[in-house]
């Protein structure tokens, strides 16, 4: 029924991509700085070079300037792409720039475009997004308690946000708020886009967290008495989760498609160290654990491949995949831990030095089974969505 083997087109693409890394992206991971990424001065030149190449910004149409593709041909591309940290931002696809350039595609005005989306997918300026609250639990996002209210032809935005990931340096940011407390739940909530430079805008600190996180931190912010023209609503009033959604969906794959290639790139370090590395007499892979461990790994890590493979099919007919997006959240963040785990336990002392990419990619897998929705809520969505199902006909499928 499902054929993911790549088509030429495919094909071509993944190995341009796979040169390029080789060529260009793992000789320039030891300029990376942490929590600020790689210096302009590296990274700009060979941004240029991926647009000249065609990879450029693949979540996104061509009409502004991205590949244009759907969401397989995507998939095929981030296992590439996720085999380095550095790598998204070479190839225009970084969260959260990638998901608030979506929202802004089918959202905002020509005159947001203009201002906000064709600069940031062009890679001339980065953005933030502002949901998740201190005060409130981020999986309930009904909870929010940040307001926006109408005073004329301005918004004020009164709201306290963390894990703003990309604050510092950015130029705008896509902050969600209540506008409308006396609505249906889900239809309280709306989007505004709110220039760095507006007076009412605060970074707080940037949120010390797990991980070698990137360019702009994980941010506390605040808007205070943050006034907006009344046309900074992104999309319509009321439309806020209706939005998110249409972001963190796009991104969950995202990111478990990147994380396919976190995993085999820990997996192929594993076999090779297994391989070249002897005690008592005999080399690491002949030793039945680590045989285990190689069979383990390469059983998991196909198994999210196809998983995730799936969703993005499903999404390419149309379907909001929920379901299908949720397990693959909570499976391949499983996956992605389990294997570089096993090889940084191959690899010994030397995994836990900073001589590999083990170390860094372990710390910043702890966070996967929590950043878009915790696992155990992505659990909960899919056993509902089964249930629901099985109710309806009286049989899985």
């Amino acid at each position: 029924m499902f054929d993911f083997s790549p088509t030429p087109e495919q094909q071509q693409m993944i190995d341009k991509a796979a040169a390029f890394m080789d060529e260009y992206v793992y000789p320039n991971e030891k300029h990376m700085v942490p929590h600020r990424g790689l210096p302009d001065e590296i990274l700009k030149p060979l941004q240029e070079k991926v647009k000249d190449l065609g990879l450029w910004a693949g979540h996104m149409p061509g009409e502004v300037g991205g590949m244009g593709m759907g969401f397989v041909s995507l998939g095929l591309l981030s296992e590439i792409i996720g085999r380095s940290p550095i790598a998204p931002y070479i190839f225009g696809s970084m969260a959260p720039d990638a998901g608030n350039s979506e929202i802004l595609w089918h959202a905002a005005t020509l005159e947001q475009k203009e201002k906000y989306l064709m600069p940031l997918v062009n890679g001339e300026i980065r953005s933030c997004f502002a949901m998740t609250e201190p005060e409130v639990s981020g999986s309930d996002p009904t909870m929010l308690q940040s307001r926006a209210e109408l005073d004329g032809d301005e918004w004020v935005i009164n709201a306290h946000k963390w894990f703003t990931t990309g604050a510092i340096g950015a130029s705008f940011s896509i902050v969600m708020a209540m506008t409308d407390p006396d609505a249906a739940p889900h239809e309280r909530f709306s989007m505004f886009i709110v220039d760095a430079d507006n007076p009412g805008f605060e970074i707080v600190r940037e949120v010390p967290v797990m991980g070698d996180h990137f360019a702009g931190g994980h941010c506390e912010v605040r808007y205070t008495n943050c006034r907006v023209p009344k046309e900074n609503l992104l999309g319509k009033r009321g439309e806020g989760f209706k939005l998110a959604q249409l972001r963190l969906g796009p991104g969950r794959i995202t990111h478990a498609m990147r994380w396919i290639g976190v995993a085999k790139r820990s997996f192929d370090l594993m076999i090779e160290y297994s391989t070249k590395r002897t005690t008592r007499g005999k080399t690491l892979s002949e030793f039945q654990t680590i045989q285990n461990f190689i069979a383990d790994s390469a059983a998991e890590i196909e198994a999210a491949r196809l998983l995730t493979l799936h969703a993005a099919w499903k999404m390419d007919q149309g379907d909001q995949a929920r379901k299908e997006i949720s397990i693959i959240k909570f499976f391949g963040a499983k996956v992605l831990h389990d294997v570089i785990d096993r090889a940084i336990q191959v690899h010994g002392a030397l995994g836990i030095t900073g001589d590999t990419p083990l170390e860094g990619f372990y710390r910043e897998a702890r966070s996967a089974r929590i950043y878009d929705g915790a696992d155990e809520v992505h659990r909960m969505v899919v056993a509902k969505q089964v249930l629901k199902a099985f109710k309806k006909e009286r049989v899985t499928r």
